[in-house]
């Protein structure tokens, strides 16, 4: 590694340093040396930690953890041979099975990999399903994970999870789906273990493998369920929207987000059914109508974000005659960005020097759309019933992955382990 302040990277430095320590860029280049020879999936032997109760060796393993920078400063179960054997059983894949290689560090994640960041999260054996194909679908190369890994950008992984198994791992889609929710546990475990891949085999630790400036919303990440019982007449669930699984389909949706903002939604009470409606997404297209380099990200096959609205929002818009398409269609024309303004914020510079060509070609259009089409914006029923607020997640995603989930053939006995360990789950009970 190659080490430099950050002034020869300001506007209008001093490059010489770079030019200074060119050498030991070709040194690192014709003379680096793996620290292993060994190739194929390597296990380290289990640690074995002591103490003088069971909450003395706990304390310890978490010190250690700290020390060695695997923990993400809360407190982590241990991801003992038992836990990690009951995670497993989530999932009909032999623990060896790789998964894929995680960036930058390039670590292997296997499914065993996967189980102890499940196990150290506080997760459970019905979630590992999930969390496996969320992690397939970040290690699509669509997605670039090697760069949202890296950049200085407060990026973090946004999945969306449709099809029944939502409803039985107690994955919210309602009031408080990004958390925290004792009643609906499961994001918040899955979002961790995900984080603590990202962290542990990817090497994303900040100021090292990440130069993530801020770091928001990574703890958990998101990870929530989409309100299909909620989905208006004709309306698809995201995962029909951007593939070609059919809806019933228990899959997740992926796209890397950089932020998100609360919008107001309804007017003050003397509107017009109508008028409040229209205004509405007037309100949210001002919002997606930032002037913001992420969009060129994303804007030839990706997505510039996902918007949440909930049911009781989503009913009323059906009503007046919108669906998902129209929405999608008015947000995009609406948002579209003045060239006066793409000019005077240096959006153009962003456009001309995107990797894909197409958004390249883009850079003229006079007002400039967010992105080539209506339909990578991504529309989500999902949130509290209430009128008051949609929620907008802006990305930065050169795609969008989604995967099917794969069930064990145990799975009818995994939840109903779970009512038994947890109690009844629903709407009107509590855990």
């Amino acid at each position: 590694m190659v080490t430099f302040p950050i002034d020869p990277f300001l506007v209008d430095s001093d490059l010489t340093p770079i030019q200074e320590k060119l050498h030991e860029f070709v040194e690192g280049l014709v003379s680096w040396q793996p620290k292993t020879l060994q190739t194929g999936v390597y296990s380290p032997p289990l640690m074995h930690i002591e103490g003088r109760d069971y909450e003395a060796a706990l304390d310890t393993m978490n010190r250690q953890f700290l020390m060695n920078t695997w923990g993400d400063g809360l407190p982590l179960n241990a991801p003992s041979e038992e836990r990690i054997t009951w995670i497993l059983t989530g999932t009909d894949q032999p623990r060896q099975d790789v998964i894929g290689k995680i960036m930058p560090r390039g670590g292997i994640a296997t499914v065993e990999t996967v189980a102890v960041a499940l196990a150290m999260a506080g997760g459970r054996p019905e979630y590992l399903p999930v969390l496996i194909a969320a992690v397939e679908a970040v290690l699509e190369p669509g997605l670039e994970h090697d760069k949202f890994q890296a950049t200085s950008g407060s990026t973090f992984p946004v999945v969306i999870v449709n099809g029944p198994v939502a409803e039985q791992i107690r994955l919210n889609s309602g009031f408080g789906l990004l958390g925290p929710d004792p009643q609906h546990p499961a994001g918040a475990s899955i979002g961790r273990a995900l984080r603590l891949l990202l962290q542990n085999v990817g090497g994303a630790l900040p100021g090292v493998g990440t130069m993530a400036m801020f770091g928001g919303m990574r703890y958990t990440n998101a990870v929530f369920a989409e309100d299909e019982e909620g989905l208006p007449e004709g309306w698809e669930p995201v995962c029909t929207n951007h593939s070609s699984l059919v809806r019933g389909s228990n899959a997740v949706t992926v796209y890397v987000a950089t932020g998100a903002s609360n919008i107001m939604r309804r007017g003050v009470g003397k509107e017009t059914l109508d008028e409040e409606g229209t205004q509405s997404l007037h309100r949210v297209a001002s919002y997606l109508g930032s002037p913001s380099p992420h969009y060129t990200h994303g804007w030839a096959q990706g997505s510039p974000g996902a918007l949440l609205m909930s049911r009781v929002v989503a009913k009323q818009l059906a009503s007046l005659g919108w669906n998902k398409a129209s929405i999608k269609q008015f947000l995009w024309e609406q948002s579209r960005i003045p060239q006066t303004q793409v000019r005077e914020t240096g959006l153009r510079q962003w456009i001309e020097a995107a990797p894909h060509p197409d958004t390249v070609a883009s850079a003229g259009q006079d007002p400039w759309p967010i992105t080539r089409t209506p339909e990578q914006i991504i529309l989500c029923v999902a949130g509290g019933y209430h009128p008051t607020h949609n929620f907008w997640m802006q990305a930065m995603a050169p795609n969008v992955a989604c995967r099917p989930i794969a069930l064990p053939a145990t799975w009818n006995q995994l939840i109903a382990e779970a009512e038994t360990s947890l109690g009844a789950s629903g709407a009107s009970c509590r855990i």
